[in-house]
């Protein structure tokens, strides 16, 4: 198992400004800040409603130096797909298209859009910034929302359990799916520029961004929650080239996801079962992934 590449120089090209709207110690902003300032000046965003549409700004104003289109909730990797082609037609293809949305644009509303462009192979990066709910209209529940969390929809625990998006958008075949979170800076930036470098096709990237709000977290803790994501096993990082090829770049490091959960107020109703239940699962989730990557590095080597 490769661990994150903790030396990668992360880019700091000012190209998200201060000033913004986001809520102070927002995980989403700093996400934008790593992921824009990576992608470079020569990049066009493509963003949907969301909590990153109030963040980029309201026209004319804009807290990012590149251009914005904001396009409706269901269709933003369709609008990213047409600029890149309008942008080629003009002989402009190396122009940067970089859709950011959120889970509740990327999991559901905006999925067919999505799932359309990765069968097509578009030729854009994708990221999606996860707060695990539709966090800017009052902390509803989505398909991105972990098993037995509170939401605004569900008060008592979310009967279902997450979607794995990047295992179904890695089915897709496309060149590039991976995870990050704002916890671990260097390997998200690592991955955008690994993204934006690979041209040709569509770039997949999941980054998960603690709602502070949302979630019940101290204004000074998102990082730290995003770290314990990581290392509790909820959250794993890894990518997945065309479709086969896994990396694990960091998994859990013997800490208990309660450790995880109490960080956080939309968790405070757990019984002592329903952790228990959430350890039996991520334990699971991270055993099938490990099975995954080595599954995948047998079949090579016998291929070699």
């Amino acid at each position: 198992m490769a661990e994150t590449k903790k030396n990668y120089q992360i880019p700091e090209e000012d190209i998200f400004l201060s000033g913004h709207a986001a809520c102070p110690g927002c995980g989403e902003a700093l996400a934008v800040r790593y992921v824009v300032n990576t992608m470079g000046e020569d990049t066009i965003a493509v963003v949907p409603p969301s909590c990153i549409a109030i963040i980029s700004g309201p026209q004319p104003y804009s807290s990012m130096k590149i251009p914005v289109y904001q396009t409706t909730l269901e269709a933003s990797a369709a609008s990213a797909a047409g600029i890149k082609r309008a942008l080629i037609r003009q002989g402009k293809g190396d122009t940067n298209v970089l859709a950011l949305a959120g889970d509740g644009g990327t999991y559901d509303i905006g999925f067919q859009a999505l799932s359309g462009a990765a069968e097509r192979n578009e030729d854009i990066v994708y990221v999606c910034l996860d707060n695990e709910g539709y966090m800017n209209t009052g902390a509803q529940k989505s398909g991105a929302s972990p098993h037995l969390v509170y939401t605004a929809f569900t008060p008592g625990g979310k009967p279902t359990t997450k979607k794995n998006i990047p295992e179904i958008m890695a089915s897709h075949g496309i060149p590039y799916v991976a995870t990050a979170t704002t916890g671990f800076p260097d390997d998200l930036a690592r991955k955008v520029a690994k993204a934006r470098d690979m041209k040709g096709g569509l770039r997949f990237i999941v980054v998960l961004t603690p709602c502070l709000a949302g979630w019940g977290v101290k204004d000074n803790e998102g990082v730290k929650v995003s770290r314990l994501a990581v290392d509790t096993g909820l959250w794993p990082l890894y990518e997945v080239e065309n479709g086969v090829k896994y990396t694990i770049n960091r998994g859990p490091q013997g800490i208990p996801v309660s450790e995880y959960l109490k960080t956080q107020g939309r968790y405070k109703h757990l019984t002592p079962e329903m952790i228990e239940q959430i350890q039996r699962e991520t334990d699971e989730a991270w055993e099938l992934l490990q099975a995954r990557a080595s599954c995948v590095a047998e079949v090579a080597g016998a291929a070699r």
